[in-house]
């Protein structure tokens, strides 16, 4: 049953720190209150209108991942239950109640860790016009959706709220954090996505490509911001996978076709959506964490 969307949060008695394309991010105590809204972003641009639920469906399905991958780093979670958090908390637990985490406070990298196993998206653009891509020297002939031989760690910057992340390579990651710290980020994000990619594989699910979002508490490499959601990730169906042309995807790729086919420039502000894309959009979200979670 669908409640009613909830674009942004407004909670007088606690200390807004930031507000992302989807979460709002508040301080308690000395500890994070995340989140998680019904916006949507397409292209760096948040759209006026919500996709009921969303948030909801973002957080089910990080909860379920930071669990599942825990053997491999720590992440950030303290709980999810509500009746948990600090008591000036307490005013706003129906809105959080589903949507919301408290998390430690990490320090944030400064640079996007994606993992790629597939070729698609930026990367299938940066091929076709040279085959070394974040130095990366990839085979020739190889056709859009095409599986790596092996997983790809990619890094980017991070960009400001409404321009875009840039490609990097590993060399430029180690000038930013450091020669070992990079190699120990390497190593636990490729087995961070090959265990994810493994199981979702047998759920029906290709995972395409992700991004990853880590940070340093007390001195120790963590997982923070969400994980493996629609949001972050490439989500396709095993059995509709066929190389050679873009795939169904279980994310937002249904929304950003429909605005691709608008005369729209890709700048605020964002053209009105229609119920119907709103709702398909949706309907991908839950399906998506149907097949991964069971429920």
């Amino acid at each position: 049953m669908f409640e009613s969307p909830l674009i942004k949060t407004e909670f007088a008695d606690l200390h807004l720190i930031h507000r992302g394309k989807v979460r709002d991010l508040y301080g308690v105590d000395d500890k994070l209150l995340m989140v998680a809204t019904d916006r949507i972003s397409a292209f760096d641009v948040v759209m006026d209108n919500t996709v009921p639920n969303k948030g909801k469906v973002l957080t089910r399905l990080s909860l379920f991942w930071f669990d599942f991958l825990s053997d491999i780093v720590p992440n950030h979670l303290i709980t999810a239950e509500v009746e948990k958090y600090p008591a000036a908390c307490a005013p706003y637990a129906d809105v959080l109640r589903g949507r919301s985490m408290l998390v430690k406070k990490a320090k944030p990298l400064p640079v996007e860790c994606i993992v790629r196993g597939y070729l698609s998206g930026s990367f299938w653009s940066a091929y076709r016009e040279n085959n070394t891509v974040c130095g990366f020297a990839l085979p020739p002939g190889m056709v859009e959706s095409d599986k790596f031989s092996r997983p790809l760690f990619t890094p980017s910057t991070k960009a400001a709220l409404g321009a875009h992340d840039e490609n990097i390579s590993t060399a430029k990651m180690e000038q930013l954090v450091g020669v070992a710290e990079t190699a120990l980020i390497v190593d636990v994000c490729i087995k961070l996505y090959q265990k994810a990619a493994d199981y979702a594989l047998s759920r029906g699910i290709i995972i395409a490509d992700t991004k990853f979002e880590l940070g340093w508490f007390e001195g120790e490499l963590i997982l923070i911001d969400e994980v493996l959601t629609p949001d972050s990730s490439r989500f396709w169906p095993l059995d509709q996978y066929r190389p050679g042309k873009g795939q169904p995807s279980f994310d937002k790729q249904f929304l950003r076709d429909y605005l691709s086919s608008l005369d729209w420039d890709k700048k605020p502000p964002p053209p009105e959506l229609p119920d119907e894309i709103l709702a398909k959009t949706g309907a991908r979200y839950a399906e998506a964490v149907e097949r991964i979670i069971g429920s």
